[in-house]
């Protein structure tokens, strides 16, 4: 299971642990009256006050009021926090039982660029399993909303490095963006990019 020279896994969350559905989230957002949805929720790169969401820059009552005022009719808390969490599907469950196997055998770590929202729902709805919860799978969390930072940018890359106290030369990186991976690489990180709902776990055979 353990991989040649590597020593520490740094794994993404939507798309490479969590499943997916931006066009039922669209469709979600659609129906509360929101324009130009698909423009703003690109699947890689968040866009307008997506992005600020995700980047830790407004809060989560900002993100809501704004939704609010471009839909330009009431709407509640529970229904914005419905649409924008139809997003998220589910981890498998074979990718938890994976994440518990390898952390025997490496240091594992989660890097997502994720928002409040989103991360908390996840707590709740995804991780619990058996007995373990979120921090039961690795070493640390990183996540964008609280570190005011993003993929693809250098800064996260190397905060994550500086803070884990890591050497990239050992490191992999799971990410299904290949922006993301690139930045990644010219630090000297090995990466890997799985396809939608890939089963990534023969990297580990």
């Amino acid at each position: 299971m353990k991989r040649k020279g590597i020593k520490n896994l740094i794994i993404d969350f939507g798309g490479v642990l969590i499943d997916l559905d931006r066009s039922r989230c669209i469709e979600n957002f659609k129906k509360l009256g929101l324009p130009n949805v698909e423009v703003m929720l690109d699947l890689y790169h968040q866009q307008d006050f997506f992005h600020n969401y995700e980047k830790g820059l407004i809060s989560s009552d900002d993100f809501r009021n704004i939704l609010r005022e471009k839909i330009g009719k009431p709407v509640t808390d529970a229904q914005i926090d419905a649409a924008w969490n139809s997003f998220l599907l589910s981890i498998p469950e074979y990718k938890l039982d994976l994440l518990l196997r390898l952390r025997k055998d490496y240091l594992v770590y989660l890097l997502s660029n994720t928002n409040d929202l989103h991360w908390q729902w996840s707590l709740q709805h995804v991780f619990p399993y058996k007995t373990f919860r979120a921090e039961d799978y690795f070493e640390h969390i990183y996540l964008s909303f609280e570190m005011k930072m993003v993929k693809p940018d250098v800064e996260i890359f190397q905060k994550v490095l500086d803070d884990a106290g890591i050497n990239p030369k050992e490191t992999l990186f799971i990410d299904d963006s290949e922006a993301n991976c690139r930045t990644a690489e010219s630090l000297g990180i090995s990466t890997y990019t799985p396809k939608a709902c890939e089963d990534w776990s023969p990297l580990f055979k």
